[in-house]
C-alpha cells in the first residue's frame, strides 16, 4: 500500500461510533519490545556498525535509548542516532580509544525528510551515493530480517483483549504505529486479534501524528478521541493531534489495561476522563522514564 492511498483510506473510514480509539503495537499493546531491542536492533547495531570493541557499552545505551527512557518508541533511524550520540559520551569508551562511528549524514536526513520510513532512506541513498545512508539501509533491512525470523508469537498483554471487548461496538478502533506494517499485521493476525481493529497503520502511511489527524479531524469531537501508548511520542502524537491519552507504563503494562478496562475506559465513554484525571496517569507515566541514563546521572 502506498502512503497516499494508506492515507485516503484512512480519512474514508467508515464512521460507525461517535468515539474514536487508536492503540499503538509494539511494547503497548504487545509484549515485544524487549525481544526486539534485545535479540533484534541491538545486535544489528552492534554488528553493522562495527561497535564489537565496545558491545558491552553499545548494548546498554542501545538498551536505555529504546526501552528504559523518555526516547523509548521513537522512530528507528532518530534512535540510531541518539544511540551514536550517547555512546560517544560515554567515558569508558573514550578511554578504549575507540571512535564512534560519524553518523552525521544521517541526522541530517532525519531532520529533513517527513517520511522517515525505509522507502525515503533507500531513495535517499540511491540518490546521493552517501555510504552512511547505505550503511543505515542494511542495518535496518538487517533489523526488519531479524524481526520476520525471531519475533513469533509474541503474545498481547494481558488484558488487551479485555480492552478491545470494552471498545467493541462502542467506538472506531485502528492501530497507529510507527513500526513496517508488514510485522505488524502478523502480530495482530497471528492472535486473532486484527478483526477487532478498523485499520492497521504502520510507518509506510506516515507517522502516528499523521495517522491520528488523518482518522479524526472534522469526524470526532475532540473530547471522544483517545491514544493508548506505551512511549513520550505517543503522548506527544495525541497532544499534536488534540487526542486525549491513556499510558501503558512501561514495566507496568498488564496493570496499566487492567487499570483501562475497569476504570479509564467507563470515564472515557462517560466524557470525565480528561482534566485532572488524565493529567494524574500522564505524570505517573513520565516519571517512569528518566532522560539521562544511570551511568551519567551516578557519577560524581
Amino acid at each position: 500500500m502506498t502512503q497516499h492511498d494508506g492515507v485516503n483510506l484512512l480519512r474514508s473510514l467508515p464512521k460507525m461510533h461517535d468515539f474514536f480509539v487508536g492503540v499503538d503495537s509494539d511494547g503497548c499493546a504487545f509484549d515485544t519490545m524487549e525481544i526486539k531491542q534485545q535479540e533484534c536492533f541491538t545486535p544489528a547495531v552492534i554488528e553493522h556498525w562495527g561497535l564489537q570493541p565496545v558491545a558491552r557499552y553499545a548494548r546498554e545505551v542501545c538498551l536505555f535509548v529504546n526501552l528504559y527512557s523518555r526516547f523509548r518508541g521513537q522512530n528507528r533511524y532518530v534512535s540510531l542516532v541518539r544511540d551514536m550520540d550517547l555512546l560517544r559520551r560515554r567515558q569508558e569508551v573514550k578511554r578504549r580509544g575507540f571512535v564512534v562511528p560519524d553518523v552525521e549524514p544521517l541526522r541530517r536526513w532525519t531532520r529533513e525528510e517527513s517520511r522517515l520510513g525505509e522507502p525515503a532512506l533507500a531513495a535517499r541513498a540511491a540518490e546521493t551515493g552517501e555510504p552512511v545512508l547505505a550503511r543505515t539501509l542494511a542495518w535496518s533491512r538487517a533489523v526488519n530480517a531479524a524481526v520476520a525470523r525471531i519475533c513469533r508469537n509474541v503474545p498481547p498483554f494481558a488484558f488487551v483483549r479485555e480492552a478491545l471487548a470494552a471498545l467493541r461496538g462502542r467506538a472506531d478502533v485502528i492501530v497507529v504505529s510507527a513500526t513496517p506494517e508488514e510485522a505488524i499485521r502478523r502480530e495482530w493476525a497471528e492472535h486473532g486479534l486484527d478483526g477487532q481493529v478498523a485499520m492497521i497503520c504502520g510507518q509506510e502511511i506516515g507517522t502516528k501524528r499523521e495517522h491520528l489527524r488523518h482518522a479524526t479531524a472534522g469526524r470526532y469531537a475532540p473530547a471522544r478521541c483517545l491514544m493508548i501508548g506505551d512511549a513520550p511520542g505517543d503522548l506527544a502524537a495525541a497532544r499534536d493531534s488534540g487526542v486525549l491519552f491513556y499510558p501503558i507504563v512501561p514495566g507496568r503494562e498488564e496493570d496499566s489495561w487492567r487499570r483501562f478496562v475497569e476504570e479509564a475506559s467507563r470515564r472515557f465513554f462517560a466524557g470525565t476522563y480528561g482534566g485532572p484525571y488524565e493529567a494524574a496517569l500522564i505524570d505517573e507515566f513520565l516519571a517512569s522514564m528518566p532522560e539521562r541514563p544511570l551511568w551519567e546521572t551516578a557519577r560524581p
